[in-house]
């Protein structure tokens, strides 16, 4: 089991130079995210988000304010740090167990210790038997499972994920955010998902932070204290939702999204059994 990581942001702004003018893009960012919790962050295009993810990674390092892992300042890419993105990005003319290989290329473990973890991320995804499969024999879905495998394989303190279940079909979408979340108790490390849908942001995190753009800053942190699994048909639920929401669209939310459930309602259909069709 992998050591879950506390990370700590403080006075984070970046900005860069763009025709010979200074572009801000993020200012004054502050957040704690504590071991093993799971963090969403959503927020318009434009915020910053994916620069935010940049800096956690390492890709980035000139900006101001600090980024601590473990009391520690982050610099550069670090076997410490995964990530996953919207696209899988695996190596079409590498099998699952070879792409899920390469999270490993750098790590100074044993042959039959690398061997062992691959085929334990392989299960941990549920891709037993699809070791000598390549990417164009995989749905979408499958293929994001490697992905998320291959930043797995090396036990990072946290998981950082861009959108990583963007490009993928309803169904499918709500299936892996099933999937990532068992996987996430099961490893008991820190996460952090980027997205634009709330609704996920909601139904993964322990937190939301919402952010505003121009320069991407913190707007507001909604804490989503709902025990797991999580019902996205109950009221509290809709709630936490329908007041997400209202930070991005300045009007009461019900006039862009369906109105809330009254405490008292029980609805008479649920569709749990469709999030669990095999992708």
């Amino acid at each position: 089991m992998a050591h879950a990581g506390t990370l700590t942001i403080s006075n984070l702004s970046k900005q860069y130079e763009v025709k010979g003018e200074v572009l801000p893009v993020l200012k004054d960012i502050t957040l704690t995210i504590n071991p093993g919790e799971f963090v969403s962050i959503v927020g318009s295009s434009g915020c910053g988000k994916s620069t935010l993810l940049r800096l956690l990674i390492g890709l980035e390092e000139d900006y101001q304010g600090e980024i601590l892992l473990d009391g520690g300042r982050i610099v550069g890419t670090s076997l410490e740090r995964g990530i996953v993105f919207q696209e899988h990005r695996l190596f079409p003319w590498l099998s699952v167990e070879k792409n899920i290989g390469l999270g490993l290329l750098n790590a100074k473990v044993p042959e039959e210790e690398k061997r062992r973890s691959i085929q334990e991320h392989i299960e941990l995804v549920g891709l037993s038997g699809f070791e000598t499969a390549y990417p164009y024999q995989l749905s979408g879905g499958m293929a994001q499972r490697v992905a998320i495998a291959r930043a797995l394989v090396n036990r990072p303190e946290i998981l950082l994920l861009d959108e990583p279940f963007g490009a993928l079909d309803a169904l499918t979408r709500a299936h892996l955010q099933q999937e990532l979340h068992r996987i996430w108790q099961q490893e008991s490390i820190t996460m952090i998902l980027v997205t634009h849908d709330v609704e996920e942001a909601i139904y993964l995190g322990d937190k939301v932070v919402v952010m505003e753009p121009r320069p991407g800053r913190v707007r507001r942190i909604v804490p989503v204290a709902l025990a797991h699994p999580r019902d996205r048909a109950a009221y509290e639920f809709v709630r936490i939702k329908e007041d997400v929401m209202r930070e991005f669209i300045g009007q009461p939310a019900e006039e862009v999204i369906e109105p809330p459930l009254r405490a008292h309602d029980a609805p008479s259909d649920r569709l749990p059994s469709t999030f669990r069709f095999a992708v």
